[in-house]
């Protein structure tokens, strides 16, 4: 595949060029890994780490996440987050600025899963098409996210502990990478503008529009056990899931647990 042509990229991205500085890398550990060392080096809101490969990517809880050129496209942005802006629900509107971006690109079939996944609907259920993780820093100006983004352009082989999906089963053929690239950055930049003037609570009903469980059964887990079941009845104003249980509605923030459909 063609090493991501930074060029095309700025002429796609237009008037919005100005806001983004950023670095294709043949190879690296993790994009994040990268731009959190940038980050303390002075690296300014807006930078973009890409690798046409990593190795050591890191996924949520831990988990690994390889990327490889032809069958993914893996990037970092940071961004500054004014002081005084809660942090709470950044993932969502992350994971609903790159659905969005697709959708404008043709893709179809696609919804979101509290609190940092995308996913494809298939005729036998959901599968995962793309993860987000933030990692957050603050420093006297305010607070600093690292936002890495892993989008499968193809299904990634091996065993998962969760059904994987590609782009291509989306959409009619890839665009280009600089063009897929290009649509992210334009739609995280004003979901992002939004997020750091508003805070999440205005863009909840766009997020609960493409929900994929509500309303369905699902369990919780943590550390691989269920811990409790119920019904997904969606987030609140500070994007917390919504758990409706035998013994009432039950707030969770994203931390150790995951959502699985029950």
């Amino acid at each position: 595949m063609p090493h991501l042509d930074t060029l095309l990229l700025k002429e796609r991205l237009a008037s919005l060029a100005g806001r983004f500085d950023v670095d294709v890398l043949a190879e690296c550990d993790s994009t994040s890994s990268e731009l959190l060392r940038r980050a303390t080096a002075g690296a300014p809101s807006g930078s973009v780490v890409l690798a046409e490969r990593q190795w050591a990517g890191r996924g949520r809880r831990g988990r690994s996440w390889a990327a490889q050129p032809a069958d993914s496209l893996t990037f970092s942005l940071l961004w500054r987050l004014p002081a005084g802006c809660q942090p709470s629900g950044l993932s969502l509107v992350v994971g609903l600025a790159v659905l969005e971006a697709l959708h404008s690109l043709g893709a179809a079939g696609l919804a979101l899963k509290w609190p940092n996944d995308l996913l494809l609907v298939r005729e036998d259920g959901f599968a995962k098409l793309a993860g987000v993780l933030i990692e957050l820093s603050s420093d006297r100006r305010g607070m600093l996210a690292c936002i890495g983004i892993g989008l499968n352009l193809r299904p990634p082989e091996g065993d998962f502990a969760f059904p994987v999906a590609g782009l291509a089963e989306a959409l009619p053929a890839l665009p280009a990478r600089h063009i897929l690239l290009a649509e992210m950055l334009r739609t995280l930049a004003g979901r992002l503008d939004a997020f750091t003037s508003v805070g999440f609570a205005p863009l909840r009903a766009d997020w609960m529009r493409h929900h994929a469980w509500q309303d369905r059964p699902v369990s919780l887990l943590a550390e691989g056990a269920i811990e409790e079941s119920g019904y997904c009845r969606g987030v609140d104003a500070d994007g917390a899931l919504l758990l409706e249980t035998a013994t009432g509605l039950r707030r969770i923030l994203a931390g150790d647990v995951s959502l699985r459909a029950s």
